[in-house]
């Protein structure tokens, strides 16, 4: 109960501050195309029950139909106004009214894509036993996934050979260790990152040690060494084809 009545104070008061620049960023996203500004996202929710997540467009109108979920830098589909909203996580703001509407938390393993979660393996499906999040310990460990995709001919591949294996274990890390006390580290961390991101992978790799998380993990969540292909939770060999 404490969780849900932080989660609506902090998600209201978030979006009154955010407001100032959120409203202009919707007018130019608007004027660019005039089209809808807003995103409906198709996510998987919390025992795999389909939810509608709104976020800021930040892609050319239709982009979902190209059959492409991961998003590198330099995807055509990103408009000019959207290279700025994602630069600055604008696009995660709208999902505050997730958070209002019960369907998203603050702090919980990132929502998936329905193709995406028909993927996983047994162990990954504990993902959905929680609640979503907008940010936990692979939000920011990884939010430069758009950067580790950037040169990439397959960026759905190389997702779920370089990337989903680590966020998957990342996110059942803080499933198994979630708490009130947690969250509000990660929300702080969150914001550390938008000034200096290395700061707070450091501060996430002392927390990661200090839980007891092994030794790949924290060196993996430190992201000093290149990302090689590692196969996700529960499976035994490296994902060689999106389907």
């Amino acid at each position: 109960m404490l969780k849900r009545i932080f989660e609506i104070g902090f998600a209201l008061f978030a979006l009154l501050v955010a407001s100032p620049v959120l409203i202009p960023v919707l007018i130019l996203v608007w004027l660019q195309d005039f089209h809808s500004p807003f995103y409906i996202a198709p996510r998987v929710g919390k025992g795999c029950c389909p939810f509608q997540m709104l976020k800021i467009r930040s892609m050319v109108v239709n982009a979902d139909k190209s059959g492409v979920d991961s998003t590198s830098s330099s995807d055509r589909r990103i408009t000019p106004v959207g290279k700025f909203i994602r630069a600055y996580k604008l696009d995660e703001v709208a999902q505050l009214w997730s958070v209002l509407l019960g369907y998203m938390s603050l702090v919980g393993p990132r929502p998936n894509v329905p193709r995406e979660v028909d993927l996983y393996t047994e162990v990954e499906k504990r993902l959905l036993s929680v609640n979503p999040g907008i940010t936990d310990f692979a939000s920011i460990v990884f939010a430069d996934e758009g950067e580790i995709l950037r040169e990439s001919k397959d960026p759905d591949l190389d997702y779920h050979q370089l990337i989903r294996p680590w966020k998957s274990r990342l996110g059942l890390f803080y499933i198994d260790r979630s708490g009130f006390f947690l969250d509000l580290q990660l929300i702080a961390f969150t914001v550390v990152a938008i000034f200096s991101r290395q700061r707070a992978l450091e501060k996430v790799q002392k927390l990661l040690v200090k839980l007891g998380a092994d030794q790949e993990l924290c060196q993996v969540a430190a992201r000093r060494a290149q990302l090689i292909p590692h196969a996700p939770p529960g499976a035994t060999h490296i994902v060689m084809t999106r389907t």
